[in-house]
């Protein structure tokens, strides 16, 4: 009552007091420095004693948050993803063994924890790391972080070092609004020589670990799960503790406004493991499911193709020898060997085989459609001969409406989250209002409009088309026969047709121009064009990445006809 100052946030006089003794604005629930005095009268007579809280000192800031630091909002990230991983089916171990592995050894060799750290660095990056509070802990192991297991409570966020208020000065200092300690220095930080971690490297730490599992999840699977929701990335920030305050520079790290990229989250997680110096990781043998072999088999199926292809995709494996352990087995920091894009190269190595056989040239394709559907007419006995236009159009409408349904889904998709976000202690209570009447006016137009609320949605897939054999209108060819397309040979079954075309006579740079063709869709058939773009939407990545890998596979399985094509110019040049 006797403390009539207004808030310097909302202007309002309404003062509670705290635990502490500070007081706090009721209305904005805003803390101030201000402490009350209280009159003892037990031990001294005619004596004011001034109570200050003294415990909750370092843990609280003034907005009633704790210290925290960016490398423990990230732990809070990777623990909700590889939770999300374990409820798809993940194995525990994941989570546990080796992407708590992994970040512990990210934090060591980026020198954030696990280290010992130079004297005298207070300000240049947060490493002015003073003995620990606990008498009885081991010196000999300084850490910024009392790190914990990946399944141990979220809310339990302590430091291991006592060099909170050296590093909270060094914020004070600068004129950047933060709510974590490091926010700002975290952003001024030169890491050149490091990996700083971005919320797409999470994304790569969980591929990692999967990889190193060998779960039955491709990088384009992880990437559409995230983007259908099923795992934390999009406003991850929202499942932070109540005492985590996120505003400032913190959104620029941990909002994300834009869907992960395939390449972006492949090439971080290749550096990653060289960074971390890991070792080789597990063979990839014929029964893994990142195999070419298995991947082709559940391609097929998506795409609505025949069974009887997979033996030719076999036959293309066994030839250019990508099925190899040590051609698919990731060794890191391995700059000799290719990196693996696993679901890629399934897709490519389909493709070539499409092109064995049916050409894709706008026009022998359609002429084989002609003669196996005057063979369907005829025939009784066996199964339907394979249809290449009927598939076309039956594959063509399923998935002009699926293309709809998540271009509609991406354009409704609200980035904003629920959680109200502000850049500066000035603008939260402006924030704040906005927000309320945003809401307020969202519930009255949905009355009016009678809009109704997005049911939850269903558990996820690793097919995104399905096609079942029951059905009785013919829309599914994978029991079809290839025998209008194949004539027996010494024994062998081979194309009867004879012609290839190359999509390129000689590959580029690929690390000089990012890409070992270049992809432009006027130059190349549509038949052609319709299946990277089919297999496009079932990986969720551009036709030009599956193109550069159908041009890998032509020059591995033509080498030798290619090189004497090319020596055969150069002799009539000169």
């Amino acid at each position: 009552r006797d403390f009539n100052e207004r808030c310097a946030q909302c202007s309002e006089v309404n003062w509670g007091l705290t635990d502490g003794g500070r007081f706090y604005c009721r209305s904005c629930h805003n803390v101030t420095e201000r402490t009350r005095e209280v009159v003892n009268t037990d031990f001294i007579t005619n004596s004011r004693v001034q109570t200050i809280s003294k415990g909750l000192r370092k843990q609280e800031k003034n907005d009633g948050g704790c210290e925290w630091y960016i490398c423990e909002g990230f732990q809070l990230v990777l623990k909700k993803q590889a939770e999300a991983l374990e409820a798809l089916g993940v194995c525990p171990q994941m989570k546990d063994e080796i992407l708590c592995s992994f970040w512990r050894c990210y934090l060591q060799k980026s020198k954030q924890a696990y280290c010992k750290r130079p004297a005298g660095e207070t300000v240049k990056a947060l490493s002015a790391c003073e003995s620990s509070t606990d008498a009885d802990s081991d010196p000999e192991r300084p850490s910024l972080l009392h790190l914990l297991s990946l399944s141990e409570s979220e809310g339990d966020l302590q430091t291991d070092c006592s060099f909170a208020s050296s590093v909270s000065k060094v914020s004070e200092s600068t004129s950047v609004y933060s709510g974590s300690v490091d926010g700002s220095l975290y952003l001024m930080k030169n890491q050149k020589e490091k990996l700083r971690m971005t919320m797409p490297m999470t994304l790569s730490f969980c591929y990692m670990a999967l990889l190193w599992l060998k779960e039955p999840i491709t990088l384009s699977e992880l990437l559409r799960f995230v983007v259908e929701g099923h795992i934390p990335y999009l406003n991850v920030f929202q499942h932070f503790p109540e005492k985590m305050k996120l505003c400032g520079l913190d959104l620029r790290i941990f909002c994300v406004e834009s869907w992960p990229v395939y390449e972006e989250v492949f090439n971080k997680m290749h550096e990653l493991a060289a960074f971390l110096d890991l070792p080789r990781f597990p063979d990839i043998t014929d029964s893994c499911f990142l195999h070419p072999d298995m991947l082709c088999m559940k391609y097929l199926m998506e795409a609505n193709l025949p069974d009887e292809l997979h033996n030719w995709t076999c036959r293309v494996v066994k030839k250019i020898g990508i099925g190899e352990v040590d051609f698919l087995t990731l060794m890191p920091g391995n700059k000799s060997t290719r990196k693996v894009k696993y679901d890629v190269l399934a897709a490519a190595v389909i493709v070539v085989v499409l092109k064995l056989l049916f050409l894709l040239d706008d026009h022998y394709e359609w002429l084989l459609s002609e003669f196996a559907e005057e063979r369907n007419k005829n025939n009784t006995e066996g199964g339907p001969y394979f249809e290449f236009k009927k598939w076309y159009e039956v594959v063509k409408q399923s998935l002009d409406v699926e293309q709809k349904k998540l271009d509609e889904e991406r354009a409704k998709y609200l980035w904003r989250c629920e959680k109200p976000l502000f850049y500066s202690i000035k603008s939260k209570s402006k924030v704040l209002k906005r927000r309320e009447m945003v809401v307020n006016l969202q519930n009255q137009f949905g009355k009016l409009s009678g809009s109704v609320r997005r049911v939850e949605k269903p558990n996820p897939s690793s097919f995104q088309l399905s096609w079942s054999e029951e059905n009785t209108d013919g829309s599914c060819f994978h029991g079809h026969s290839l025998k209008g397309v194949l004539q027996e040979k010494c024994g062998l079954l081979t194309a009867i047709n004879p012609d290839y075309w190359l999509c390129t006579v000689k590959l580029c740079n690929e690390k000089l121009c990012g890409h070992l063709a270049h992809y432009r869709e006027v130059e190349f058939p549509q038949s052609y064009h319709f299946v990277l773009g089919l297999f496009s939407f079932l990986l969720r990545i551009q036709p030009s990445y599956i193109h550069d890998e159908v041009c890998m596979i032509e020059h591995k399985l033509f080498n030798k006809k290619l090189y004497k094509k090319l020596k055969y110019n150069t002799v009539l040049r000169k």
